[in-house]
Formats: structure tokens, C-alpha cells, sequence
């Protein structure tokens, strides 16, 4: 081969290989891969799909709860753990483990918390949550389960990608690639943070990994701006901003027509619902417009940012047909290294801010006719020990130290069984005893409630069909309604 022909090949680019390749070109090729998914270039990628099977749940509504709430000062009753506090910890459980902050013998210590049971099913619940014991006979507990992680942000990532690395697409970007979104002027996965803090896991808990950008989730906030960057630039009113837009549109579809990118379509998709924003997310995300009782019920303050704020926006999210709403809440690590980590005020204080307004979503959906096709789900990314955190063990203060072998989720409506508890621990809270449910067993249910067999709703990156539940999960049929 000669200098000059060696010449072109080296500066040839790929875009020009992938426009001179004819009908078998690879472009040509991710075109064809597109439209036999059901996505051919001129279709928008939000259209509302079928699922798999009929489904339970048209929309979720996580609520988590990022730091690992208490679960022994919650819902999981521990008689014999109290009976034993200031005992040493058995060497069985402590053999070969590994915890975040504790190491040595730490003492067992049972909860200060008062534990009653509620509805017709009994469900064991402690004093913290007062107004969760009136929505006893409408919540599922779980109180069997179970990670791989023991630290917060590759917890986090685990419950929510499936993975414990950043890079792969969250469980709210997993139901809008297989559903899209009924509201066409709204975003399909919304994000709402409260108490000021991200979650450790960052936004990757709510971001798309390899599948389109389209899915990811939209953070809005209740004070301020909405979504920030959506608003028209200084000088540039609607009528402009439309032109500018048509013109990108016209850019952007000979390309998608040229090189066949599904990213390109996602960038069309992204700017058209970007101008719908303008107008129908401050609409929606003005809670004055609630009638003062229902204000009143949620404990929302309009105007403000709060936790209850955002489950009251959670509620008209859904209602306006936003498919997936993560709620994000920081401040449940209750080491016990201040007051507010105290498993005795500490939690006081913080659930009487949270779970108000929890119980008023889940009576405002069953009263409007939503409960029962909408998924709600209250839960943190591990648990806490059964023993005094290390770092503390001398304070006056009382925490616990992160634990990923037994922890408890509550979920309520979208087809899911009202007045159950579901699995159980040993006597001392360190095993799970009865009907164990790993986080890819809770995702793969989630998945089969909104109508997806977890295994087949997959996306191909890098020559390999991925899954929400990665090579793992079943579905935990026992909490089916």
C-alpha cells in the first residue's frame, strides 16, 4: 500500500466509514436493531408501551430513605434482643465479619422503643411511627431483607441499578425504556431530594447508564425553579426558542436519517419535552392550588422544601401520568455520633416530619382510586445492627452500625397484599430466619408488578443483553395480591 492511500485510511473518520458503507453499514445495522425493538427513528422514545403480561402498577413512587433507617426501632420486634442489651455479642455472628465502624466484642442492645401491634394482621410497630400504625391494614412489611453491600453509596447503587458500580441504568430509567410515559408534556421519571443532602450513591441512582438519556430521571425541586436550565435564556422569548428548536430538529434528523444513533433521537426527544416543561411542570409542581385540608394532611408548607412537600408532589406527579417518582430523603444514618442519631429522639424528631406525610399519600391515593394501581415503596438500602455502633459505645447517645444481612422495606397498593408481614429474623435480629428477599428478588417484583418478566426487559451494550436484576432475582410471589 502506498504512503498516500495509507494517508487517507488513517485520517478517514468513523463517521465517514458509516455514511459510505452502503445498506450494510453498521449504522444502517443499529437502524434495523432499532426499529425490530419497536423504535424506529421518527417514533418518540416516551411513547406510552404494552409490558410483557397485564399489569399490577402503572406508576411507583420509591420513597427512600438514604442512610438505612432503624429497622429493630421500627418494625422488627426484638423481645430476647432486649432482654440481653449490654449482653457481649455472640462470637457466631461476629466470626469473619466485617463492619463498617465496629470492631472488637460490641454489646447487644435491644430497642428503648415501645413496640405495639396494629391492624388485623398484628404488624409489629414501635412508637416512632405513630401515623403509620393507622395504615396498618393498607402496608406490606418485609422484614426479611437482604444486600450485598454494608456501605452506603455501593448499597445504594446495588438497590437502584442493580449493580454496586456506577454506570448502569436505575430501576426508574428501567420502567420508562419498557413503558415510556402517559403524559407526553412531563417527564416520565421524576426526582425530588429533600433535607438538603444528595444520597450517597449520587445521581447515578436515577441516571440511564447505556440505554438512551431520554430515560433518566429529571430532578425538580419544590422551592425555586422546578427543573433548573429549562427556562428561556436572557433575551429569547417562546416564539424564538420554537424557531431555534425546529432548526436543531431539522439538524438532528438528518443525522439520526445518516448515522442512525439512538442518541440523536433521544436529543430531539430531550429539547421537545424541555420547551413542553416550560409550561406544564410549574403547573403541576404548585401544591397552593391543594385544598388547605389536604396541605394540612401532608404537613406541606407551599413555597418551602420539605419531604412533605415532595410527597404531595409525588401524589399530583402521578396523577397527571408520570410513570416513575423516586423520593429521596437524607438523614437515616443513625450511627449515634449526635442527638440526631439518637435511635431515641433522633428518630422521634425525624419521623415525625416524615411519616406524616407518608401515611397522607398512601390515604390520599386510596381516596382518589389510585392506591391500587400505584406501587409505593418506604425503605433505606441496608439495615442496622443488633448490637451498640463501636465508634459510640460509650455515649450517652444510642446508634447502630450499618448491617446489609436483615433489614425491612414497607410497600402499599399497586398489587401488592394489604395487612401482610412477610418473612422474619432470628430471635437476636442477626439472620434472616423464614422467606429471604434480596434486593434483586424486590426489583424483579417491582418489574413483574408493572407488567415486565425482569429477565426478557433487557438492552444490548457492548455485545451483551443486560437486565435491571443483572443475572439474579425471582419474583417473590407471596406479596401478590
Amino acid at each position: 500500500m502506498n504512503s498516500s492511500a495509507l494517508d487517507q485510511l488513517q485520517h478517514r473518520t468513523r463517521r465517514q466509514f458509516l455514511g459510505s458503507a452502503g445498506q450494510l453499514s453498521l449504522g444502517a445495522i443499529a437502524m434495523q436493531a432499532l426499529e425490530a425493538k419497536g423504535t424506529s427513528a421518527s417514533e418518540n422514545p416516551l411513547a406510552p408501551r404494552k409490558p410483557h403480561h397485564p399489569a399490577k402498577a402503572k406508576r411507583v413512587i420509591y420513597l427512600h430513605m438514604s442512610g438505612a433507617p432503624p429497622h429493630l426501632d421500627i418494625f422488627d420486634y426484638k423481645p430476647e434482643l432486649v432482654k440481653r442489651t449490654d449482653q457481649d455479642c455472640p462470637d457466631s455472628v461476629l466470626k469473619g465479619r466485617t463492619f463498617a465502624f465496629t470492631t472488637g466484642v460490641p454489646k447487644l442492645m435491644g430497642t428503648p422503643r415501645t413496640f405495639k401491634q396494629y391492624g388485623k394482621a398484628g404488624l409489629w410497630m414501635s412508637d416512632a411511627v405513630p401515623n403509620f400504625h393507622t395504615i396498618a391494614d393498607e402496608i406490606t412489611t418485609v422484614r426479611s431483607m437482604h444486600t450485598d453491600q454494608f456501605n452506603h453509596a455501593p448499597a445504594e447503587l446495588l438497590l437502584f441499578t442493580g449493580h454496586a458500580r456506577q454506570g448502569r441504568p436505575s430501576l426508574g430509567s428501567w420502567a420508562t425504556y419498557g413503558l415510556g410515559t402517559e403524559n407526553q408534556d412531563l417527564p416520565g421519571f421524576v426526582v425530588l431530594i429533600s433535607s438538603g443532602v444528595q444520597p450517597s450513591g449520587g445521581q447515578g441512582l436515577w441516571g440511564s447508564g447505556f440505554v438512551p438519556s431520554v430515560y433518566q430521571g429529571v430532578q425538580c425541586r419544590s422551592k425555586g425553579d422546578p427543573v433548573l436550565f429549562v427556562s428561556d435564556p436572557a433575551g429569547m422569548d417562546r416564539s424564538l426558542r420554537r424557531k431555534t428548536l425546529d432548526a436543531l430538529k431539522d439538524l438532528n434528523q438528518a443525522q439520526a436519517a445518516e448515522l442512525g444513533h439512538p442518541e440523536t433521537l433521544t436529543r430531539i426527544a430531550q429539547y421537545e419535552l424541555a420547551y413542553r416543561m416550560q409550561t406544564s411542570v410549574p403547573e403541576v409542581m404548585d401544591i397552593s392550588k391543594e385544598p388547605k385540608n389536604v396541605i394540612e394532611d401532608y404537613g406541606a408548607q407551599p413555597g418551602e422544601s420539605s419531604f412533605a412537600n415532595n410527597c404531595l408532589l409525588a401524589r399530583r406527579l402521578v396523577e397527571q401520568g408520570v410513570r416513575f417518582v423516586q423520593l429521596f430523603d437524607w438523614g437515616w444514618d443513625f450511627h449515634g455520633t449526635g442527638p440526631k442519631e439518637d435511635i431515641r429522639g433522633g428518630l422521634t424528631e425525624k419521623m415525625a416530619r416524615t411519616d406524616k406525610p407518608v401515611t397522607a399519600l398512601i390515604k390520599d391515593l386510596k381516596q382518589r382510586g389510585l392506591l391500587e394501581d400505584t406501587l409505593i415503596v418506604w425503605g433505606g438500602e441496608f439495615g442496622r445492627t443488633p448490637f451498640r455502633e463501636g465508634r459510640t459505645a460509650k455515649s450517652q447517645v444510642l446508634g447502630r452500625d450499618h448491617y446489609p444481612d436483615c433489614y425491612t422495606v414497607m410497600l402499599a397498593g399497586g398489587g401488592i397484599k394489604a395487612g401482610f408481614d412477610y418473612g422474619s429474623t432470628d430471635e437476636l435480629g442477626f439472620h434472616i430466619a423464614e422467606n429471604g428477599v434480596h434486593v434483586h428478588d424486590l426489583q424483579a417484583t417491582i418489574m413483574h408488578l408493572l407488567g415486565f418478566d425482569h429477565e426478557r426487559l433487557t438492552y444490548r451494550f457492548q455485545g451483551r443483553d443486560y437486565r435491571l436484576t443483572d443475572i439474579s432475582g425471582h419474583v417473590v410471589k407471596p406479596l401478590l395480591a
